[in-house]
This record gives structure tokens, sequence and C-alpha cells, in this order.
């Protein structure tokens, strides 16, 4: 039985949203292990404190790495059926927990209860969705001498190091990747958002053999002893582009495969024949959604001039319609943690420093707690304006005009600026010669950004190293063997 009591509160309530008395372990061997030394995180809607999350030890990662081996001697000889069913279960399990999955995730993110639970229910629908995808072996070559397979056999143990803004989601990737391809995995959640992905991993021990799933809370020391670790063979991660660079550094060592989805300073293209009555909408959802704290969001919204101002105004309207902080605002809410506030201020006091045109926004309201920042748009900053040039991660927007494709081409393609692109035209063709020439690993046509389970997902340049996601994602989580076969 998961660690839940749902009928008092030890820790009180924060701001009249009653907080249930949950307890969270580490994950090792299929057993809950408790530590000395907890943290706690704060409702970033309240400020308040959540629970103790338990720091694990570097003994703790030392037992978890022996545990994942030991299992991995096993697991890697399941069968598709077998991880298929697996992978099955897991999903049911996700499903059954939905409500305490839901509470600590919404609590620990500052998402809506809808929108927290949205994200649940994804998570489960990323586990079904390889109950039927697998890597089947592949005849390569064949003449009369010789006939070549490729078969995939897994890597080992996986040192998967998540992100804060959708917990479960990005790391329900990663977990059923591994898993689907017959690896055993251990989770470090990010230390802004333990709760959710502990509590996830003690609810599968219950459909798993112990030491195949296994989840460690800690910081970046934590992290750092992760990518060195002899005993984990690959590391997946997803977060910032330095971070990302050391833990590139700290692999080489070992030779670990490394996959890394990185930060992605998105731009959106709105061509001259675009209806702006359908468009504005999605961009909008594009640049907003969860306070602009998503991986692919628009970053940076580039609008044919002959449009600009009309685009303008109506973007100004549509944000209107996510400057809401109750509990039922399903699409936005607070930044998830006071440094990513605090940065996100910086972005909107360089803008004034620099006397840059804010339309709407940028008055961080008075509300007594938490991390609230309005939807805010910035028309026309030049494009060697700190808000262009970096990625924002907040519900701050950029909107700049252009009036030649290629020059527009050339300014979507930044260094920081290859995971995802948008682009708006009723005209495919059109569409399409502009998408191929943009350097994003992914680019949306005439919808906002959002990963889909069943198309790869992966960075160019400096927004990612591998991918994930769609049955060629699963490739990044294999080795692929070749099996030359003479013929007599």
């Amino acid at each position: 039985m998961p660690s839940a009591e749902t009928n008092g509160g030890a820790n009180g309530s924060t701001n009249g949203r009653h907080l249930p008395a949950v307890r969270f372990f580490n994950v090792i061997d299929g057993k809950l292990r408790g530590s000395e030394d907890h943290h706690q995180v704060v409702d970033p809607r309240t400020e308040e404190p959540l629970w103790d999350a338990p720091i694990a030890t570097p003994r703790d990662l030392d037992d978890a790495v022996e545990a994942a081996n030991r299992a991995f001697k096993t697991w890697r000889k399941s069968t598709t059926a077998e991880r298929q069913k697996a992978v099955h279960d897991v999903a049911d399990c996700i499903l059954k927990n939905v409500d305490i999955l839901t509470e600590v995730q919404m609590r620990e993110t500052g998402k809506s209860r809808l929108m927290s639970k949205f994200d649940v229910e994804r998570s489960a629908w990323h586990f079904e969705y390889y109950r039927t995808v697998a890597l089947e072996d592949e005849l390569q070559y064949e003449d009369d001498t010789v006939r070549i397979i490729a078969t995939h056999a897994p890597i080992g143990v996986l040192g998967a190091i998540s992100p804060w803004n959708f917990p479960l989601i990005l790391s329900t990737v990663k977990v059923v990747s591994a898993l689907a391809t017959g690896n055993c995995v251990i989770i470090k959640p990010s230390p802004f958002t333990p709760y959710s992905l502990l509590k996830f991993c003690e609810l599968a021990q219950s459909v798993l053999p112990p030491g195949v799933f296994q989840a460690l809370d800690g910081g970046a020391d934590l992290g750092e002893r992760m990518t060195l670790h002899r005993g984990i063979h690959h590391i997946s991660f997803t977060g910032t582009i330095a971070v990302g660079q050391r833990i590139l550094r700290n692999c080489a060592g070992t030779l670990k495969k490394v996959i890394l989805e990185l930060a992605g300073n998105n731009a959106c293209i709105v061509c001259d024949d675009a209806d702006l009555d359908a468009v504005v909408p999605q961009v909008a959802i594009g640049a907003l959604f969860h306070a602009g704290q998503v991986c692919v969001a628009s970053k940076r919204i580039y609008v044919h001039e002959s449009l600009y101002d009309r685009f303008l105004e109506k973007l100004v309207e549509e944000s209107k319609k996510f400057a809401v902080d109750d509990d039922q605002s399903v699409s936005f809410g607070p930044l998830s943690n006071k440094a990513n506030y605090d940065r996100a201020l910086g972005f909107i006091e360089d803008c004034k420093k620099n006397g840059y045109k804010i339309v709407t926004g940028g008055e961080v309201r008075p509300k007594g707690k938490g991390f609230w920042i309005p939807p805010t748009i910035v028309a026309k900053p030049p494009d060697d304006a700190l808000i262009v040039r970096e990625e924002q991660f907040a519900p701050i927007v950029p909107v700049m005009s252009w009036a030649e494709e290629d020059d527009v081409i050339a300014r979507a393609n930044l260094d920081n600026a290859g995971l995802g692109a948008s682009v708006y035209t009723p005209d495919l063709d059109r569409a399409q010669r502009i998408a191929r020439q943009l350097e994003s690993g992914t680019v949306w046509i005439n919808q906002f950004e959002r990963p889909h389970h069943a198309g790869f997902f992966g960075g160019w340049k400096l927004s990612g190293f591998g991918g994930e996601l769609g049955k060629q994602g699963l490739l990044h989580y294999c080795h692929t063997q070749s099996l030359q076969i003479a013929k007599p």
C-alpha cells in the first residue's frame, strides 16, 4: 500500500488548500528507505512549506546501482511480450492512483488540479503507447553469401535526471523507454519537485520486479555522482544547456550513452496569409501555457509586417484569458519555483531598463504570496535584446516583425534554438519549405507546440543530444547489434 493518509494533515493547510498527510521515501531494490536528512519544497501558489522529502546518501546510490545491475541480469532476458505487459501494468497503476498523484504534483508545481490530473493521465498514456510499439529485428542486407540482421540489445542501468516543469510527463518518457527496451532505471527528480516521482516509483513497485525501477531524491551533488558512477551505463537528462554540457563531460570518462533535452529558445513564424482569428489563440497557448514553462513553448514570435499591428492587438486581448490565478485555471499558474521567478523578473527589468515597449503585463501584482507573473508581451525588441537571445521560460513574450522569408528564417535559427519551432500559413507547400530550413528537431505547422508520444523528439545544436519518443526514440535506449550470418 502507498504511504499516504488523506484523513489528516500533519503539515496543516496552505492558504486554505488542505495539505494531506503523505510520506515520501527513496525507493531502493523494491523497498522504501528513509533518510536522516530531509528538505522541503514550497507550494508555488502560496509559498507555504510542503512535505519532508528524504535526501539520498552516496551509500543509497551505491545500493541502488548494485540492485539495478543485479535486476538487469534477469530483466534484460525478458521477452517483448513480458515487458509490454509490465508497462501496461504500470499504466494501470498510475490510473488507479490518479488522485494522490494529481494532488502531490499540483502542490509541488503550482499547477491547477485539472492540469495536474491531465499530466498524470498523459503519463499513463506514455506507458500504454509502448504496450504495442517495440523494436523488431531488421534485415539489413542479404545476398548469396551473407544475411545481415540488426537486433537491439538493452544498454544496462539508466540514470534518469528529471526536470521540474512537467515532473511526471517528462520522466515517464524516460522510465517507459528504459523498461520497454529491457533496461533498469534509477530516477532522480528535480529537488524543486521531488514528491510526485517518489510516490510514482513507490506505487510502481507493486507491479515491477525489485531493482528494475528505483528513485533517489537529492540535489546537484547526487546528479553529479550518477553521471560519474561506473555502474550506471547511460544518462537521460532534461534541463539547462550548462548542466547538459557538464553531464556530457562527466559521461565521457566512462563513455556512457547520453540523451540530453536542453533549452529551446523556440521561434514561431506567422506568415502574411495567416487567418489571425484562428492563429492568435494557437500562438497564445503555445507561448503562455503553464506560464511559458514549457521546453517547446513559443519563446520568440515573428509576425509578417502586414499583419503585425492587428496580430499584436489580438494577442494582447487573448493573453487576458491567461491572467487567471484561481485554482481551476487549466492552462495558467505561477512560476514553479523562486529561482525561475527571480530569473523571469530579471527579463522584465532588462526590458524596462532598455526602454522596450511592454504592451501588456510587466508589473508583478501585489498578490500576497506565490510566484505570480502576469502575461507580459514586448513589442519589437531588437534582435540582440536579452529577451530575444535567451529562453525566458516564463510568460514573457517578445513579438517581432519580418518582411522577407529568408531574413526571418535566418533570425529564427539561433544556436540555442534547436528544439522546436512553429509555422503558421494555410499554404502547406510554403509551410514545409520554411519548416525544412529551420534548424530545429521538431517543427509544428498550423498548431501550437506540443510533443506527440508517437513522434521522435530531440534537439539540435545547443538544444540537445539524442532524443526520445516514438518508435525511433527507443533506439536511443539500446545498442544496435549486427548479426552477420554466413550462408553455406
